[in-house]
């Protein structure tokens, strides 16, 4: 089987490919795979590290409002597209997915005008534009939040889950804590807004962090690269709770997930995928800087499950967050009740998932 993979721009659109290019090479040893993406963007740093053979194409998204910029972007779709059936004409794929970002619209639609069967995967419970674009040119797609299915025709819709959930799964929460020399008997909070941080998330917690040091629980404290040494500089100055691991950035984060019994994060698909398959309770402070307020709504599905505790920023502080921490950790039945609730939405066969479907259309081209 010969696989064309594309999805760029953030790690929320780039890690499910990864994982589901695991998946496919568990599933099917002698797949080839070949990853499409853009010359700038994460996906070229990220793909050529899995020993992924990768081709760029240069790409731009579409302004919102009425700009020049977008008579260029259509210049580059068709150059893009142009170039994207160049490509497979020499790869020869069976089939191609695109897992969202703007790079997959001339990948998707090539292989469209090609009639190579295609698919897209949708990680938001609100789909962007290229997604909503692709919709009318592949057979089938796939969702991770039952909430998407409305944006799209219906009989195309397949609700496999999110790809990345399956990477977490298996994983050793132990060696996950005694990597960061965290004690095994203590509960475990995460604290995390993301790879390059969230400063509201990590001013709320510096200003309740005598406070935390109080508790009979632990926290793992992410800044984020970008804010590590101001966090580190503050805390230096007001005294680091010895029950406070504060580090920019985890590279081994499922194994630290599988250990942990509470995350404070932002609502990325991704982070949901990965709470969810391990059923872990969590609260979620949507971002409010991106596109249709995704966040917020994918943080929603899972309050509405029972699964989560929803904090708008606007209405952040560190008092609020250490007061939803207590209320979650101190009571196990409530503790219980949201795993529980979290294992319930969790798809941790959602890259099996995916392979089946794409399987599925390949023998009905």
């Amino acid at each position: 089987m010969r696989i064309v993979l594309s999805g760029g721009g953030t790690g929320g659109h780039i890690y499910p490919a990864l994982a589901l290019a695991k998946e496919i090479k568990k599933i099917h040893p002698d797949a080839e795979i070949l990853y499409i993406g853009t010359e700038k963007g994460l996906e070229s740093k990220l793909v050529p590290r899995e020993n992924i053979p990768f081709k760029s194409i240069h790409i731009t998204g579409f302004k919102r409002s009425l700009s020049m910029e977008n008579a260029k972007t259509v210049m580059r779709f068709l150059k893009g597209v142009s170039r994207c059936k160049k490509i497979m004409k020499e790869f020869k794929p069976d089939v191609v997915v695109g897992t969202g970002g703007y790079v997959c619209g001339p990948v998707v639609y090539a292989a469209s005008s090609l009639n190579v069967p295609s698919l897209i995967h949708e990680q938001n419970s609100v789909p962007g534009l290229t997604n909503k674009f692709l919709s009318r040119y592949v057979k089938k797609i796939a969702i991770s939040f039952e909430e998407s299915a409305s944006f799209f025709p219906q009989e195309k819709v397949v609700f496999t889950g999110n790809p990345r959930a399956s990477e977490v799964i298996g994983t050793d929460g132990a060696k996950g804590k005694r990597s960061l020399n965290l004690d095994s008997g203590k509960k475990t909070v995460l604290i995390v807004g993301g790879s390059r941080g969230a400063k509201p998330i990590n001013e709320a917690f510096l200003n309740v962090l005598s406070e935390a040091g109080k508790k009979s629980y632990q926290f793992v404290y992410v800044t984020g690269d970008v804010h590590y040494e101001n966090v580190l500089t503050a805390v230096n100055q007001s005294g680091s709770p010895k029950n406070v691991t504060i580090v920019p950035f985890v590279h081994n984060m499922p194994e630290l997930l599988a250990g942990v019994d509470l995350v404070v994060a932002r609502a990325g698909a991704t982070s949901i995928a990965e709470l969810t398959a391990l059923g872990i309770p969590s609260i979620l402070i949507p971002s409010p800087y991106v596109t249709n307020n995704h966040q917020e709504k994918n943080a929603r599905a899972l309050e509405k499950n029972g699964a989560a505790v929803v904090v708008l920023e606007k209405d952040m502080s560190g008092s609020r967050l250490l007061e939803e921490v207590d209320r979650i950790l101190d009571n196990q039945v409530n503790w219980q009740h949201m795993h529980q609730a979290s294992k319930e939405l969790g798809m941790p066969q959602a890259a099996a998932n995916v392979v089946k479907l794409m399987e599925n259309i390949k023998r009905q081209a």
